[in-house]
């Protein structure tokens, strides 16, 4: 029996490097979110079957995860075509839609990013927590959400504040639910990605290469999507069963301190 993984946000990026991953190793039937992209999802789904070791059920579903009606269709989805739910990743997010100096941003751009990035997640989760609850323990992988966050998390840009804050929030989240599921039997979990290759970052790209040649992490590359699957992956596939609410730094050594 395959467990059943929702990725939020999964048609592109670091959301398409989990779902591709978790196929590689074919214990999760998925379902692959998008918010507008249908063709980067579909192409996605391909992907996930072609990489499958074995046979799994890759399903694409549209949904804005900032939407009540939409989180609520998500879940529904997921309900009718699988009845049960071990893995929740909420991946999906955007940048600002301006990078605006933190005098100067607006409320309409701050208002988007929350609702995608943080308030979005927080609701899902609330209510995907419920099916989890509800879903018979399966043999040998563990129920789970994943919250992808960012080093943005605890790092201070003052032209992108509002993503910042998102992101800080989530990191909170992690801990609200791991310590309202762990009587359940669900663990959860934070993966801090760095600087990460993918559409998100392709505008500011000069930047970061510049930053790198500078020295930025002691594992001197850009990260890449497939980098954050892999520590996803180990948590969904049951690596750590004595623990919950812990934070995974996928970010080449950039959160530590060094002289």
């Amino acid at each position: 029996m395959h467990a059943v993984a929702l990725i939020t946000g999964s048609s592109r990026g670091i959301g398409r490097g989990i779902a591709l991953e978790l196929a590689r190793h074919a214990q999760h039937d998925l379902l692959i979110n998008y918010a507008g992209n249908e063709a980067a999802a579909q192409e996605c789904q391909q992907l996930c079957l072609e990489a499958a070791a074995e046979n799994i059920r890759v399903e694409i579903v549209q949904a804005d995860v900032s939407s009540r009606e939409d989180r609520g269709r998500l879940l529904d989805t997921v309900r009718e075509r699988f009845g049960r739910l071990d893995l929740l990743v909420n991946n999906a997010g955007v940048a600002p839609s301006v990078r605006a100096d933190l005098l100067d941003a607006d409320e309409a751009s701050f208002d988007r990013l929350i609702a995608i990035n943080l308030k979005g997640p927080y609701f899902l989760t609330q209510q995907a927590a419920k099916l989890l609850i509800d879903s018979p323990p399966h043999p040998s992988l563990p129920r789970a959400v994943i919250n992808v966050t960012s080093i943005s998390a605890f790092t201070a840009s003052v032209n992108r504040g509002d993503y910042c804050i998102a992101k800080a929030g989530l990191a909170m989240m992690t801990k609200l639910y791991a310590a309202r599921l762990a009587e359940f039997g669900i663990g959860v979990f934070e993966v801090q990605p760095g600087v990460i290759e993918t559409d998100m970052t392709g505008p500011v790209k000069g930047k970061y290469d510049a930053l790198f040649a500078d020295g930025l992490t002691p594992i001197n590359r850009w990260g890449t999507p497939a980098d954050v699957a892999r520590a996803v992956a180990a948590v969904a596939l049951g690596a750590f069963p004595y623990s919950t609410g812990q934070v995974f730094n996928v970010d080449g050594g950039f959160h530590l301190r060094t002289l």
